[in-house]
């Protein structure tokens, strides 16, 4: 919303040596300049304000990205919603005026017989914390707690664009989480699409209720591998810093391909553990989980809760809550939104069918 400075840089020149493949250069431009363009466009979403980047903005962004670039867009509202039983990410909805949105962007560009990839990205747009409310410092800082949703808007858009030989579906759970009325409470027991009911301990452990209904719509489509990215947790940036996402699956090869995209993307992920003794800390004497478990291994009981919903669908989680925003230039990190993981995601599809 500021003016540009007049000393920004407008255009660039590049001198190619003689005798290099002018072809595989203007390849490799074309190829920079839309996934910067990319991670560009997730940076902007995640700048804006939340109340204009609401819910409903997400999807007919969505749905204006998928019409210009040759994919099919389809964003379910809350009743949709509630018909197929997606009861985890509408209880985090209902204390918003907001109406909350799931959106799907399918990319096809190879055999129909061959598995389709699930990118799914965590948009809550703005999250107070609900009636576990956060503290005052910082809360401006919540709108960028749909981070994980642009990332997979943007990396959607950068593989339609490179047209990738790939079938691929974005998936987005969308909403606020605000401490209107309605709103859901600890204490609240939610049934998820899965059927697995969830007890509420802190409505503030938000992002992994709308990731187990959008998770669980992914292995029911036969979708497979499934990548979730998510600013999920505090403990996540106490653990790694700034520096590092931290990395969770339960499939090696999966994990492996991840980690070789995220180094040629430079981004920096760190895999953390998903230890089976662990699932305690999140068992409910009352429902089949709980939300959350004690204050120790924050990021890691996160995970095991939104792998719960994975079941035996290699699975993958980056937890992106330390490294969504900068509040400084470093390197080719800008301060404010960074667009993180944009470029990891593409590159993994891309080496994932190559």
């Amino acid at each position: 919303y500021k003016k540009p400075d007049d000393g920004d840089i407008t255009a660039m020149k590049l001198v190619v040596k003689e005798g290099m493949d002018h072809a595989a250069v203007d390849n490799g431009v074309y190829t920079g300049t839309v996934l910067a363009e990319a991670t560009n466009l997730a940076r902007d979403m995640v700048n804006e304000p939340a109340n204009t980047m609401t819910p409903t903005r997400m999807g007919e962004m969505a749905c204006e990205l998928g019409q210009q670039f040759g994919m099919e867009v389809h964003v379910m509202g809350a009743e949709e919603m509630k018909s197929l039983g997606m009861g985890a990410l509408l209880g985090v909805a209902q204390g918003s005026c907001q109406p909350p949105v799931f959106i799907r962007m399918d990319y096809r560009n190879c055999d129909s017989s061959l598995p389709v990839m699930a990118l799914v990205g965590k948009a809550i747009t703005f999250d107070s914390g609900g009636i576990s409310i956060k503290p005052s410092e910082g809360l401006g800082e919540m709108k960028d707690d749909m981070a994980g949703g642009a990332a997979v808007i943007a990396a959607m858009v950068a593989i339609a664009r490179l047209k990738l030989p790939v079938n691929v579906s974005g998936l987005i759970p969308a909403t606020e989480n605000l401490p209107g009325g309605k709103a859901y409470r600890p204490g609240d027991i939610l049934t998820s699409l899965s059927g697995k009911t969830i007890e509420v301990i802190s409505t503030d452990a938000e992002g992994r209720l709308a990731l187990a209904d959008a998770i669980d719509y992914a292995r029911k489509e036969g979708m497979s591998p499934v990548v979730d990215v998510a600013t999920l947790t505090g403990a996540c940036r106490v653990a790694l810093g700034t520096g590092y996402s931290g990395v969770f699956s339960n499939n090696d090869d999966v994990l492996k391909r991840f980690q070789d995209a995220a180094r040629e993307a430079g981004e920096r992920v760190w895999h953390m553990p998903l230890p089976d003794d662990y699932k305690e800390m999140n068992k409910s004497p009352i429902a089949d989980i709980k939300n959350t478990g004690n204050r120790y291994g924050g990021a890691i009981t996160a995970a095991l809760f939104v792998g719960e919903f994975a079941g035996d669908t290699p699975w993958l989680h980056l937890d992106i809550a330390g490294t969504a925003s900068s509040s400084k230039e470093s390197g080719a990190v800008v301060e404010g939104a960074t667009g993180v993981a944009v470029r990891t995601l593409y590159e993994f599809v891309r080496t994932t069918v190559t």
